[in-house]
């Protein structure tokens, strides 16, 4: 059998090299040089089946879990913000209170809360009618009062002196505001993060429900562990001094873990080491740093933010490369291998950020390239996927715009993502004619999630994933079903297409409890999904159905082992006999720091 029918022919290989991209239209184009003989092949040969496009080359970009903690209780109010001190007012400008006198009209001044005609009623009661200096007074008070019930609690009216013209009264009111922020109890935090943030909160007038709603937007920030503030009196009549004192997180994390979430074609286990810190330059900057590997492969990522506006406006930095190769005995001669890198720029910017509700949008440009080479007698670098060029390479430029939306409760979190893709004919970016796929795309991407707690350590996990593309994409921008995160009971990436879908409910329920934050649960699941390209859909199942079981053990923060055990409904081509081949997938994570 020659090299090129070998090659169209056995599917354990087509499901190694589509994980470069490669489908069986793509295969039955290859033709490899003649200086190969084919007695020097593998003679094993099996009839065609679906490509299990399982070893794609994992670059696309790190996405951030949808949230799955219901909203933390929150410190009493008191324990946020403290009983304010009074700012002494002027003193009013009388102190006759005996004589009467006709009023014909009341002019309210200084107020931006408030315009006379919001105090129409109350004026009324006062107007055309002869009043004494005391029932001003209480007038004084009653406006105070409409502050005081709105939630500026530092503002205030008195009646300053004057002549009284026409019956006129003047009311002045001084509305309060923020002398100076004062923080106490940081670290490595620069105290000006904490007062821009709160500097939003405390805009003149100062009102307590802005306030607390600045005091628990820091609470929840990950940084700070404890939050409290006191407004205490100024220098100047109306004015306050914020002080604030602060108890920051260790913002520094080193996790290891180990899984086998990888293809079996390259090693399925993964062993990773992640580290991050939350608090670089002592700015809120985040950086993240993590190294991951398998029998066959080798990646490291890494990622950069940093603030530039009080509202939380980011800059994002990412970047990672990684290189691959097939370690399955049955093609050692061909040796298969592949390197990727990508790079990103971007920025995220918070459009509704509450304790309860965040929403923010992002815009990105990113950068991706993926080489594929065959080792066999020094041919080097070789198209194995759709769109390649002669080079094997294939580079993705791409404008990527998200949106993200998370509500949260103390019983349940919904969260939702959309991602639009637009891919750009920019930095030298794959570009072929006809319908074969290049850079130039349209697809979008949305995520949601439903977590909902049932009881103690019992909740219900409701999660869905679906990508739309208006044109046939690289592999690296396909839609993966199957595998540890997707489809439980197939492979890693059984089916990639360029539009799919997919639905998982899980619930978790505790069965063994060793201490308050050490807890064993069982997961039962089931997860379904469909892929199908915009062309040239491969012959077979395009469903994939898995159910199953799974043990989690979580102590805290920093440990959590996962096993599941998923059994596939729907029956695929597969001819692979490691744990994933056979539903079983692990996961272990330990945080050091």
């Amino acid at each position: 059998m020659s090299s090129r029918h070998y090659l169209l022919y056995h599917p354990l290989l087509l499901g190694t090299i589509s994980t470069l991209g490669l489908t069986p239209e793509a295969v039955a184009q290859l033709t490899l040089p003649s200086a190969i003989p084919a007695e020097s092949l593998p003679t094993e040969v099996l009839p065609p089946s679906d490509v299990n496009s399982d070893f794609r080359p994992e670059v696309p970009l790190p996405e951030t879990p949808l949230p799955e903690t219901p909203l933390p209780q929150l410190p009493p109010v008191e324990e946020l913000l403290g009983e304010p001190e009074d700012s002494p007012l002027p003193d009013d400008g009388t102190s006759s209170t005996d004589e009467t006198f006709v009023v014909t009209g009341i002019r309210l001044e200084g107020s931006s809360v408030f315009s006379a005609d919001d105090f129409a009623d109350l004026f009324a009661q006062y107007i055309n009618r002869p009043v004494s200096f005391n029932e001003l007074l209480q007038l004084r008070s009653a406006i105070t009062q409409r502050y005081v019930d709105a939630g500026f609690v530092t503002s205030g009216a008195f009646i300053p002196p004057q002549t009284l013209e026409n019956g006129l009264v003047t009311i002045q009111v001084i509305e309060g505001e923020i002398e100076e922020i004062e923080i106490a109890g940081t670290r490595r935090l620069n105290p000006d993060y904490i007062r821009s943030r709160l500097g939003l909160a405390a805009q003149p007038p100062i009102n307590t429900e802005s306030l607390l709603a600045g005091l628990q937007r820091l609470q929840i920030d990950p940084l700070i562990e404890t939050v409290s503030a006191d407004l205490q009196a100024g220098v100047r009549p109306g004015t306050n001094i914020l002080r604030v004192d602060v108890s920051e997180s260790d913002s520094f994390d080193i996790t290891v873990g180990l899984d086998n979430g990888r293809s079996p074609n390259i090693g399925s286990f993964r062993r990773q080491v992640e580290i991050s810190e939350g608090n670089v330059f002592g700015i809120g900057d985040r950086g993240y740093l993590s190294y991951a590997n398998t029998d066959g492969s080798n990646s490291v990522d890494a990622s950069y933010s940093v603030p530039v506006s009080p509202y939380n406006t980011r800059l994002n930095f990412e970047a990672g490369l990684s290189e691959s190769r097939v370690i399955d005995d049955t093609f050692d001669v061909l040796q298969i291998s592949s390197d990727s890198h990508y790079y990103e720029v971007g920025i995220t910017h918070p459009l509704i950020e509450t304790p309860t509700q965040e929403f923010s949008l992002g815009l990105a440009l990113s950068h991706k390239r993926n080489q594929t080479q065959l080792g066999i007698d020094n041919i080097g670098p070789f198209p194995l996927s759709p769109g390649a060029d002669n080079n094997g390479e294939t580079r993705v430029t791409a404008m990527r715009f998200s949106q993200n939306w998370t509500k949260r409760s103390q019983q349940q979190v919904l969260a939702a993502r959309s991602q639009f893709n637009l891919g750009l004919n920019l930095l030298n970016a794959t570009d072929n004619e006809g319908d074969v796929p290049d850079s130039q795309f349209f697809s979008w991407r949305g995520q949601g999630q439903w977590v909902r707690l049932l009881g103690k350590d019992s909740l219900f996990l409701l999660r869905g994933d679906v990508q739309l593309a208006a044109d046939s994409l690289l592999s690296s921008e396909q839609f993966g079903l199957g595998g540890q995160q997707s489809v439980r009971g197939y492979r890693q990436d059984a089916l990639l297409r360029d539009n799919g879908a997919l639905l998982s409910a899980e619930a978790r329920f505790p069965i063994v409890r060793f201490s308050e934050e050490s807890t064993v649960q069982v997961t039962p699941f089931i997860d379904a999904g469909a892929a199908w390209n915009n062309s040239n859909t491969p012959p077979g199942n395009n469903v994939l159905v898995g159910a199953g079981i799974g043990l989690l053990w979580q102590q805290g923060d920093n440990f959590s082992a996962r096993l599941d055990w998923g059994l596939p409904l729907v029956d695929i081509d597969n001819t692979g006999d490691s744990l994933q081949d056979n539903g079983i997938y692990l996961s272990v994570r330990y945080n050091l720091f």
